[in-house]
């Protein structure tokens, strides 16, 4: 007990004076902050001269903090704002100054400048005209009546506009908003007008362009977002258009249009996406039907089709489906035919059905519009040599066999062909010629197609077997019949025509 007498004694002695220390520390710390205040915006005013503008504002903020009624550090402060072009960023201080100090003219003038720029003229031409009213310079006085003027004239315009667009004269409402965004290069509104005039006249490009910088001008422009989204969509990107959705998304995860447009977006996408990863597998018959679901998910954007029918044309190229890939490719052409991939795929097709002409007349047409492509160049040259190939002898035609048949399918062709051309069964010495002579070409044709590189020779436009060919390697057949001495197609024996066919 007598311990905390003690105590409280003491706290009560020393507690006045710890009271006038606490007074003396707060009285330093209100002289000191009016210096503090200078001090940062003297040092700001020195990195703002210097280019060290983030460091400058820095200052400023300080500045502010330190003495909210300083109109000076505002104005500084919108000075660096406007310098790092945060122009909305700078409004805000403006106008502070203005309220602090209504007879700031350069800095009323210099607000209404960025309130016509972003389209807000009513503000503006207020701004304008107190300038007017006040005392201004020569220079100010001339500047605020020319931007009011401006501003009039605007005003007219966009009455004009909005006339036009009622009246569905698109093209004369967006030349109208040229005029109005050349001073009103931050006006949200017109160019969100302008972007739908150009929507209304297909002109999709510009649209893009203004809905892109509306978006970056307000900063929770969903509706923005959501223009951009579907006008992707409709032009058949649908990644672009999965991008600008999820903007709209992040802003408002809860936005009903942006959301229903999402899942339709998200559920093509993955489609078109597993459809090429079939491809990539060499799936081809199933990429082919998940283009068809494709086609389902979105029957009303023409692109989309017309996107789906050229890769299921791809796909039945790469899976030796000649008849039915000419088809698909042809009607893709009939509505895109400059599409330089269709006509390499449908050349390829015809090349695969032996329709050689028409292979090279798709390359040669590919070729027209991309004079680089080696593919294409390859592609000719095999489709012409392939053609003179033809014209001569066609092994695959020889034992009527298609050229992707397998070799157990070669040898049994052969061996019905070589019992029934075989010598042995012709009597007539012109029947049993032209019979030798059909046996041989059968017998050669076996032999080119069941050796691999001989075949990959003959399909790429070489003939093993072609005189010629063998002044560059080796020949296997030399010269005439007598080259089959000791060769018999059924392995039973030395080949003399004796043998019969039980």
């Amino acid at each position: 007990m007598v311990l905390v007498n003690h105590v409280a004694h003491r706290i009560l002695t020393y507690f006045p004076y710890v009271l006038v220390l606490l007074d003396l520390r707060y009285e330093g710390a209100d002289c000191g902050r009016d210096g503090d205040v200078e001090n940062h915006l003297e040092m700001g005013k020195k990195l703002l001269a210097a280019g060290q503008l983030a460091d400058a504002l820095s200052h400023f903020h300080a500045a502010v903090d330190g003495d909210p009624q300083n109109y000076m550090a505002f104005y500084r402060r919108a000075t660096v704002y406007l310098a790092m072009g945060k122009s909305k960023s700078a409004l805000p201080d403006l106008s502070r100054v203005v309220e602090l100090k209504p007879d700031f003219t350069s800095v009323r003038l210099q607000r209404g400048n960025l309130l016509l720029k972003q389209g807000k003229l009513d503000e503006a031409e207020s701004d304008f005209k107190k300038v007017l009213k006040s005392n201004p310079s020569d220079k100010e006085e001339r500047e605020a009546q020319s931007q009011l003027t401006r501003s009039d004239e605007i005003q007219r315009l966009v009455t004009q506009v909005h006339s036009d667009f009622d009246k569905e004269e698109y093209v004369k409402a967006a030349a109208q908003l040229d005029t109005i965004i050349e001073t009103c290069v931050w006006d949200v509104a017109s160019r969100e007008l302008r972007a739908e005039c150009f929507i209304r006249m297909g002109e999709t490009g510009k649209a893009i362009s203004d809905l892109k910088a509306a978006s970056k001008l307000k900063n929770d422009n969903t509706q923005a977002f959501y223009k951009l989204s579907t006008i992707y969509y409709n032009l058949g990107d649908h990644e672009m258009s999965l991008n600008e959705v999820r903007e709209c998304l992040k802003l408002d995860p809860d936005h009903k249009q942006c959301f229903s447009h999402y899942k339709q977006v998200k559920k093509l996408s993955k489609q078109i996406q597993s459809a090429e990863e079939l491809i990539q597998e060499h799936r081809y018959e199933d990429a082919v039907t998940k283009y068809e679901a494709v086609m389902k998910t979105e029957p009303n954007v023409f692109h989309y089709s017309l996107h789906a029918k050229g890769r299921i044309c791809h796909a039945l190229v790469q899976g030796q489906q000649a008849s039915k890939a000419i088809s698909v490719c042809s009607e893709v052409l009939q509505s895109d035919p400059e599409n330089v991939n269709i006509l390499k795929d449908r050349a390829e097709a015809y090349i695969q059905d032996e329709q050689y002409n028409e292979a090279i007349k798709d390359y040669e047409t590919a070729g027209r519009h991309d004079e680089n492509d080696r593919q294409i160049k390859e592609g000719l040259e095999r489709a012409q040599r392939l053609l003179k190939q033809s014209q001569r002898k066609d092994y695959y035609k020889i034992l009527g066999v298609k050229r992707n048949a397998q070799k157990k399918d070669i040898i049994k062709a052969y061996r019905k062909l070589a019992q029934q051309w075989h010598p042995d069964n012709f009597r007539d010495p012109e029947e049993k010629k032209k019979a030798e002579k059909k046996f041989i070409d059968i017998a050669q044709a076996k032999e080119v197609l069941t050796d691999p590189e001989m075949r990959t020779k003959f399909d790429h436009g070489e003939d093993p077997m072609d005189p010629e060919s063998q002044q560059r390697g080796h020949h296997h057949f030399h010269g005439g019949f007598q080259g089959f001495q000791g060769f018999n197609p059924f392995g039973s024996g030395p080949f003399g025509f004796k043998f019969g066919f039980n």
